[in-house]
């Protein structure tokens, strides 16, 4: 009988004080359909504020529970210096047979610059943390609103949190990044460059590295990297601070800024973080204040062709196929193209070769390109100015410019419209004549 008693006690007590304590919880993806046949692992951390009645925020720590995040987090949101979040930490994915590991796919998921491992996380890793079931009754219940999540990581994660924000800045909002992997890897040495040519995106973040991060040098050096990164985020106008110290390869200083990363990151929640102004003069004179993209609930304009001629006809440019280049004919005054270059270099981060989604000139000569990492804008050189992002993650399917006004519609049939400080030289108009911008 005091047997059954005391187990009585104990289940109570247990049912009294199961929502007065932080809580992680274990979860696996089993045969990702972005990454097939890998496991990855994750826990889920409930702090003991969040009561389920409302969505949390989020912090999306890779690489697992790094910088001994989960108790920082309950003194945090104790003291009121971040809001209730719950913590998803995920493990890179790995093919296994039996107990040998086949694949590791970490560097896979976290180096490459494209979007895949942001699918991953919004398909399957946020659903699958929200299905896990708490035993006190709770649910699970994560904020969809980018200003409310932030993600964090080091190394190879260090610049996938970068890069998932980068690219879907519908997703995450704040960003930690330590020792990041700004290398010649699978593409991250190309950040400094894309940072100062894309238009900005609502992001804070902090960013992390020390003098003798040399983690391979064959890829690069980690330290120089990291600081040109930083020195593009101040070109663009983004809300950052950058702590630069002597340390290594990892996460031991990282660990220590932990606490002060994540009260830079959610200082002034939840006022929203907001895009900056860039320095690049090419996104200045394009870009008009207080014009986005916005719905369009008319038909599609007329799209755009793979070529187009420049505004005075004495330049007709074309796609060369599989390939980052356009190419340029001179047209004498009877029409013949000759003088054929590879004249006009596109970034292409994915390196998938059927990128090019349409083009056309503007009255000034500038040439408008819509590709499948946004819209590139090229000055009479043939070089990458400026790139204006997408408003959807969608894939972009035909690109139209008319008047004032750019055009873009989606695999889903949306169609998106925005007016820019450029006008559009439509095919068969008379020909006119530009200002030369020189030699360059």
């Amino acid at each position: 009988m005091k047997k059954i008693l005391s187990l009585l006690i104990a289940l109570m007590y247990l049912s009294a004080t199961s929502a007065d304590k932080s809580i992680t919880i274990d979860g696996k993806i089993l045969n990702s359909k972005f990454y097939p046949g890998t496991v990855h692992e994750y826990k889920v951390y409930i702090p003991k504020q969040y009561d389920g009645t409302k969505p949390a925020c989020l912090y999306l720590g890779l690489d697992g529970i790094l910088y001994n995040a989960t108790a920082v987090m309950d003194t945090l949101i104790a003291n009121g210096e971040m809001p209730v979040t719950i913590g998803v930490f995920v493990k890179p994915g790995r093919i296994a047979n039996d107990s040998t590991v086949i694949r590791y796919n970490r560097s896979n998921e976290f180096d490459r610059i494209d979007d895949t491992f942001a699918r991953f996380i919004e398909s399957e890793l946020l659903p699958s943390a929200e299905s896990q079931k708490l035993a006190d009754g709770r649910i699970i219940k994560i904020s969809k609103d980018p200003n409310d999540r932030a993600i964090s990581g080091a190394s190879s994660s260090g610049i996938a949190s970068f890069n998932t924000t980068f690219l879907r800045p519908d997703l995450f909002s704040r960003i930690y990044t330590t020792c990041g992997t700004f290398v010649s890897m699978r593409g991250g040495h190309e950040y400094p460059a894309l940072i100062r040519k894309y238009e900005p995106r609502p992001m804070r973040v902090f960013i992390h590295d020390g003098a003798n991060d040399i983690w391979n040098a064959l890829f690069g050096h980690w330290y120089e990297q990291n600081q040109l990164v930083a020195s593009a985020l101040e070109f663009a106008g983004y809300e950052y601070k950058a702590v630069w110290d002597d340390g290594n390869h990892s996460i031991k200083n990282g660990s220590r800024l932990f606490p002060d990363a994540m009260r830079y990151l959610w200082k002034d929640y939840p006022a929203p973080v907001k895009a900056g102004k860039s320095q690049n003069n090419m996104l200045q004179a394009i870009l008009l204040d207080g014009e986005n993209w916005t719905i369009y609930n008319g038909k599609m304009p007329k799209v755009t062709l793979k070529s187009a001629s420049s505004p005075d006809g004495k330049l007709f440019t074309e796609t060369e196929p599989y390939s980052d280049w356009l190419i340029s004919y001179t047209i004498d005054p009877k029409g013949k193209k000759s003088n054929r270059q590879q004249y006009y270099w596109l970034h292409n981060t994915l390196h998938q070769y059927y990128d090019i989604i349409g083009m056309l000139y503007a009255t000034d000569g500038n040439l408008f390109v819509a590709t499948k990492m946004g819209i590139q804008v090229c000055d009479h050189s043939g070089r990458v100015r400026a790139i204006l992002p997408y408003p959807t993650a969608n894939n972009i399917t035909a690109f139209a410019f008319e008047g004032n006004n750019i055009f873009v519609k989606d695999n889903k049939g949306q169609i998106f419209t925005r007016k820019i400080n450029a006008t559009a030289h439509p095919a068969g108009a008379p020909n006119i004549t530009y200002k030369s911008q020189g030699e360059g």
